[in-house]
Formats: C-alpha cells, structure tokens, sequence
C-alpha cells in the first residue's frame, strides 16, 4: 500500500525531484551550503517582524560560539528561553537558514529564541559541534549580562541533527545540571538513535527529500563514535530527563528513531508527548511557503510546549 502523502507535499516532492542536477551530497560541503542557503528564499516562509534580531557569542571550546536572540520583545522580566540548535546533518544549517523558524517561535511561544551557530563537520567532526552546543546551553542558563534578560529555565529544541543535539544538552545538563534547570525539551523529527537501523530507513529512503545517499554522506562528513552516547543518546537512559515533545513526518527516513525515542522517555517515566506529522516529510519546519501545511504542525507543537513550560514552571 501506498504511504499517504498530503496534497501540497505531492506537488513539492514532484517539483524537487524533477530538478536536474547533483544533489548535496554529490557536490561536497562547501557548495552543498550554498545551495541549502539558496532554498530558504524558495521554499521557507519569510522572517517577519520582531522586536530583537541580535547577534551574540558565547564562549566556547574552540573560540566564540556565534549565536542570534530571536525575540518579539523589546525587554522582558524573567523567565524561560528556548536554546534551538538547527539542523543539516551536522555538515549543512546555520544560523540563516533557522532564521525563519527560530523567529516565528519566538512569536508563537512569546520567548526569547537563542538560535546556536555550533561547528560544522567534516571541518570540524563529532563532537566539535556538540560541544558547541552543551555550552551555549550553559552559557544562556547563566543569564550573562550580553543576554540581556535573566532566564529562569531553558528550552532545549532542535531539528534532525539539531534534535539530536538537544536530546544530548539534555542528557548532559540533567548530569551535571546548568545554573538553571532545562524545563522542556522538543527534539523534532531527530536523529535519536542514528547508529541503529530501522525499517524507515529503508521505506522513505527514495523520493522523499532526505536520501539514503544523503544520510550515509552526512555520517562519513561527521566521523562520530557510533559506540558513544554523544552520538547516539538512546544507549544512555532517559530516566530523570525534562518533559518532552517529540514530532515526527511519516515520510521521513529516520522517523522511527523519533517514535523509539518518544516511547525510551516513556518507559523511563519522563513526561512525554509524541505528534507525528501524517503525509509530510523530514524538514518541514523550513518548508512553510513549499508546504503550507506544515504551519498546523508546528502550531499544534507550539501548544502542547507552552503547557508544558507552564507545568514546569508551576512545579
């Protein structure tokens, strides 16, 4: 049987697989974020109004971390900031490329948005970034003065790679806790589990915009230990980990490792709430003009996250 895929994803997959040319993974890094940078104007909705668009850094391991806040308000009193780090297979993504999605959060949630501008592979292989990635968490749990507002908790999201990264901040702050405790975490469509295979691999590996081909170049640009669990998380128990909000695409190849790490919190008593975006594909989040409807699965995320800060908060 033939999988459902929503009318507008139709008409997206059948214009993008009619393009001629490479695609990224045949083209090498370097003109592969070229070429991601100019989809954005094509394919993701614009950035909007907001009140802050700034430029930060922290302080990293290898040198400053560059950072953008993301926020509908001037100034606030405080409270929560959602840390978001992009995605792009840990080799493609940036701060500009999450510009559109990071500043409609901070719309929808009304938070302050750090977006993190961690290295990227094979310039900088597993776990450069990720260790980006694990102080720019604690450096916004600091509140230092260049943050401008105080924050009182942390959000911890991110998308495919980026989801990744923020199931493993999480793991890391919930070890060996940040001056403010991460209340929530929302990994979308994540590479929870990239060292284990799954049947979804294999089913939405063709035609669906994220490729077979695609993800085995990610992983050789990257050079991670596949036996460690700052690569795959899921070999570390979840047990003790913030509430979390895990979405899915059901075209998606790594799907699976999304829904197998939603049930992993469950089964370790974490509070968890799984969405799976029926008919669409991995990367909708910076697919909003290609695909419109993906506005309803973010917003429907959006919902669920605000309830959970706010039992967090309340706790």
């Amino acid at each position: 049987m033939e999988p459902f895929v929503r009318p507008d994803v139709r008409r997206f997959l059948d214009y993008l697989n009619a393009l001629p040319g490479p695609r990224s993974h045949d083209v090498g890094p370097v003109e592969a974020r070229i070429m991601m940078h100019a989809s954005r104007h094509v394919a993701d909705a614009p950035v909007g109004e907001l009140a802050v668009n700034r430029d930060l850094a922290a302080p990293g391991p290898a040198g400053d971390i560059p950072l953008r806040l993301f926020d509908a308000r001037e100034s606030r009193a405080p409270g929560p900031v959602m840390v978001f780090f992009h995605g792009g297979g840990f080799v493609l993504g940036d701060i500009h490329t999450h510009e559109p999605f990071c500043a409609e959060m901070a719309r929808q949630l009304d938070l302050p948005v750090i977006s993190v501008g961690y290295r990227l592979a094979p310039e900088h292989p597993w776990p450069a970034g990720l260790e980006d990635a694990i102080a720019a968490a604690r450096w916004v749990a600091d509140s230092p003065e260049a943050l401008g507002r105080q924050a009182t908790g942390l959000v911890l999201a991110g998308d495919s790679a980026g989801g990744n990264f923020a199931i493993i901040a999480s793991l890391a702050l919930r070890d060996e806790p940040a001056t403010v405790p991460v209340l929530a975490q929302w990994p979308i469509y994540p590479a929870a589990d990239p060292a284990k295979g799954y049947p979804s691999f294999h089913d939405f590996g063709e035609g669906y915009l994220l490729t077979h081909d695609g993800l085995r170049w990610f992983e050789d640009c990257y050079r991670p230990d596949r036996k460690d669990w700052r690569y795959s998380p899921m070999m570390k128990s979840q047990a003790g980990m913030p509430p979390t909000l895990v979405i899915t695409a059901s075209l998606d190849p790594i799907r699976d490792q999304g829904r197998a790490y939603a049930a992993a919190c469950v089964q370790a008593g974490v509070p968890t709430v799984f969405r799976e975006a029926e008919g669409t594909i991995h990367g909708f989040i910076n697919l909003r003009k290609a695909i419109p409807s993906s506005e309803e699965d973010i917003r429907g995320c959006v919902e669920v996250l605000k309830l959970m800060i706010r039992e967090a908060g309340e706790r």
